[in-house]
């Protein structure tokens, strides 16, 4: 089974959206969500969960937490929803930055060919090697009002249903 490791700052919103859709959506895969900086074991905020409703998805038992080295390790593919995420693995967890990759920048850019292994496409991507750009950014619904979560897991909803059937 392959595994992939979501993350975001503080695991809080649009780590826990892509989790949720990518869980609903590709049940085969072993799916775990994490943070940047996070106040480990927290529960998702009502804001989230009135996303998450909108989508008609839930994580009634999420909670927050820090990536550790064992989070990465573990992942066969890391996705980041921002250039941010991917700088912090750079410096944080350098062995796991060949596959680390923002949400965006694997729309756009993964093979569908299922032929060859998750891993081999993701090392295709020469992901530690790439140069961040701003439109891979997820922005951070954090601090705004419901509608800018519900924007935000529309937005996710889309990229992630584009990327599922090449995963």
């Amino acid at each position: 089974m392959s595994s992939i490791l979501v993350i975001c700052t503080g695991n809080a919103a649009r780590s826990v959206m892509v989790g949720a859709i990518l869980n609903d959506r590709r049940p085969d895969l072993n799916v775990v969500t994490a943070g940047t900086l996070t106040m480990d074991g927290q529960p998702i905020s009502w804001r989230t969960r009135e996303a998450l409703k909108r989508i008609e998805l839930n994580a009634p038992n999420h909670r927050s937490k820090q990536m550790q080295q064992h989070h990465g390790d573990d992942a066969h593919l890391i996705i980041a929803l921002a250039p941010e995420h991917v700088e912090w693995v750079r410096r944080n967890h350098p062995h796991v930055a060949h596959k680390t990759v923002t949400l965006k920048r694997l729309v756009k850019h993964f093979s569908p060919d299922r032929t060859i292994s998750l891993a081999e496409r993701v090392n295709a991507l020469a992901a530690h090697d790439v140069e961040l750009e701003p439109w891979e950014e997820v922005v951070d619904p954090g601090g705004g009002e419901v509608e800018d979560f519900i924007n935000c897991a529309i937005e996710v909803v889309q990229l992630c249903d584009e990327l599922c059937p090449r995963l």
